[in-house]
């Protein structure tokens, strides 16, 4: 029964604005994604049962079977392949759930990278990427990897030039946010606008991320800039993340900031020495974890 193991990558999110409530009901948001290293690891084998798709992880905070997102992306992909082949995976987990680090939209998206393999019967980019938004609105991002602009819900992604690579503190305090009680609590803010003239479409941008405000871009020291909008909900909530936040600048982070509408809060270093001394500083009962950014070409392994 042939196999194929691959690395489903995190993500941090260098700057998040949510520019207001869609008529659709999502919200219309502009952000930076950026792999790291921090990773799942996939075993993926086609069954010689037909029809079988079965799922387990090691995490027993994360489900298996159907409650899973990547039971669904195996269904999805055997639907875009008039397919019933039998399908098992297996997923390591080391990105936390809740965490906004994007773990289960990149399990999903590695799956659909694996079964491509497997079989050697590659999707059109135009298929593939349906198929990821349809799953969740990081998915496709994590089809790319990299450094990449999200538009959109976040399912519409342009890939920006690789920066420097630097080291990355991901801390995580043990509770998690959901997206949904997030962009909620976040509601009370915005306001619905429903007109294609006022929502900044990343046409308009130019597909260049320097045209919206200030954002993150080069030279690293200026990314103090990239701020997220959930951090407004979620240090509210959690004042000990906002604490933690500035402990990590005073530690010598060049930046650091909430990713995603999860609760982990992630740093940026210029070394792995600045990295070690800011680690030593950490409540004990927290979980974190040393990683580096990757380039588009490292995501993509």
């Amino acid at each position: 029964m042939p196999s194929i193991c691959l690395c489903a990558f995190a993500k941090i999110n260098l700057g998040l604005r949510i520019l207001g409530r869609r008529a659709d009901g999502y919200h219309e948001i502009r952000t930076v994604y950026q792999t790291i290293s921090l990773a799942d690891r996939l075993e993926v084998s086609l069954a010689s049962r037909p029809g079988v798709i079965e799922v387990d992880t090691d995490a027993p905070d994360v489900p298996g079977g159907p409650a899973n997102l990547v039971y669904k992306a195996c269904e999805r992909w055997r639907e875009a392949r008039a397919t019933r082949r039998g399908i098992r995976l297996m997923i390591g987990k080391s990105i936390p759930a809740g965490s906004g680090l994007g773990g289960a939209s990149s399990d999903a998206a590695a799956t659909l990278v694996a079964l491509e393999r497997l079989t050697g019967d590659r999707l059109k980019l135009a298929v593939r990427l349906e198929i990821a938004a349809a799953l969740g609105s990081d998915v496709p991002f994590f089809l790319f990897g990299g450094r990449a602009l999200g538009c959109g819900r976040g399912e519409e992604v342009y890939p920006l030039p690789d920066l420097p690579r630097r080291h990355c503190l991901v801390v995580f305090p043990g509770f998690s946010q959901s997206t949904s009680e997030a962009y909620a609590a976040i509601d009370s803010q915005l306001s619905v606008d429903e007109s294609p003239d006022s929502r900044l479409t990343a046409e308009r941008l130019g597909r260049n991320i320097y045209s919206f405000g200030k954002w993150p871009q080069f030279p690293w020291n200026d990314w103090e800039a990239a701020e997220n909008d959930f951090e407004s909900v979620v240090f509210a909530k959690w004042p000990e993340l906002s604490k933690l936040k500035r402990q990590l600048l005073r530690a010598g982070a060049e930046m650091a900031s909430l990713t995603g509408s999860g609760t982990a809060v992630y740093a940026i270093f210029p070394s792995a020495r600045k990295l070690a001394f800011a680690r030593d500083l950490l409540p004990k009962k927290w979980r974190s974890f040393a990683a580096r950014t990757l380039s588009r070409s490292e995501s993509q392994t």
